[in-house]
């Protein structure tokens, strides 16, 4: 709707895969590596973990190309939530198998001798399975159970398990403690930094054809940052947010009244507060808005110099102080660290 207005070629902020707009940041290449390295070095058992939004299904996606262009065969199951008979189903669709039998005997027989013949031409196999913690323990005893076909010398297939964290809670169930203690590569994704999320949004915005520099001001990075919590798929809904009500004002510069707009309107918790409040804070908080408005026009004069003397938190005081539109922006605007 806006990518004309603003000079773009597409959406930069969707939250539908693209390719061309993919960015790894450190972590998420450092975690893809890992785990093709285990994959190529016929490791067994390798878990990813990550909660909600940080990208999993976007890693495991980027293993699964870098692992078939090396000759790996790969089965992907996105969808997990089946009975044992349904996944083995799945898993020997995915690697190209058109007649599979109805026996589970007979499948397994035929997934042995596929890989098998895989290991005579020196290749190997690799099953992907995405939102893994949705599995119920049977299923990741079927799991462990497919793990166990192997040569003399190394593992025939290779099981890369991703899932959020709760998959760790199922793993330490008691009965799988055997499929735990075969997990040889472990790894996990965690929430972007300030720095990584602005990186990101200027990746994101100059792949749709954008111009520098980004609209977004320093300070709607901040909020960003904080609103997001470091989760890149919240990032893109603020942003695509951000930049609709930007249109909507006919102006291409996102500032913190925008993104602050666009938190309010997607319902996002407002971010943590930085510093310990004190009781009439925590009273006035919980007494409402007019409550909150009080409590702010009656801060006393030792407020500036308490908080000027925190140089993270001294221009931030003065500036919401300053504003001639206090009453306009976050009633808690003043308590928040890193907004005016």
């Amino acid at each position: 709707m806006y990518e004309r207005f603003f000079g773009l070629t597409k959406a930069p902020f969707s939250i539908v895969p693209d390719p061309d707009c993919l960015h790894l940041t450190k972590q998420h290449a450092d975690a893809i590596s890992g785990l093709a390295f285990g994959v190529l070095e016929r490791k067994g058992y390798l878990v990813i973990t990550a909660e909600a939004g940080l990208g999993k299904t976007t890693a495991l996606r980027v293993l699964s190309n870098l692992l078939q262009e090396s000759r790996i065969a790969t089965s992907v199951i996105v969808a997990p939530t089946l009975t044992p008979s349904e996944f083995l189903e799945m898993a020997m669709l995915n690697f190209g198998f058109k007649d599979i039998p109805a026996s589970k005997a007979q499948r397994l027989k035929k997934l042995e001798e596929f890989l098998v013949k895989l290991d005579a031409q020196d290749r190997t196999a690799a099953l992907i399975v995405d939102e893994a913690h949705q599995l119920s323990a049977d299923l990741l005893e079927e799991i462990r159970l497919l793990g166990n076909l192997e040569s003399a010398e190394r593992k025939l297939l290779q099981i890369v398990l991703g899932g959020q964290e709760d998959l760790d809670d199922h793993l330490n169930l008691p009965e799988l403690w055997q499929l735990k203690q075969r997990i040889t590569v472990r790894v996990s994704l965690r929430p972007l930094h300030r720095d990584s999320t602005a990186e990101y949004i200027h990746f994101r915005w100059m792949r749709a054809g954008g111009a520098e520099p980004v609209p977004f001001t320093i300070e709607a990075i901040d909020a960003i940052a904080n609103w997001s919590r470091g989760v890149p798929r919240l990032i893109n809904v603020i942003c695509d947010n951000a930049l609709l009500v930007a249109f909507s004002e006919t102006t291409r510069k996102i500032d913190l009244e925008f993104v602050r707009e666009a938190c309010h309107e997607l319902a996002i918790a407002s971010p943590p507060v930085t510093r310990a409040l004190g009781d009439a804070t925590t009273e006035a908080l919980s007494g409402g808005e007019a409550s909150i408005l009080s409590l702010i026009d009656q801060v006393p004069a030792s407020e500036d110099a308490t908080v000027a003397n925190d140089p993270e938190r001294g221009f931030v005081w003065k500036r919401w102080r300053d504003s001639k539109r206090r009453r306009s922006r976050s009633r808690t605007g003043f308590l928040l660290l890193k907004e005016p």
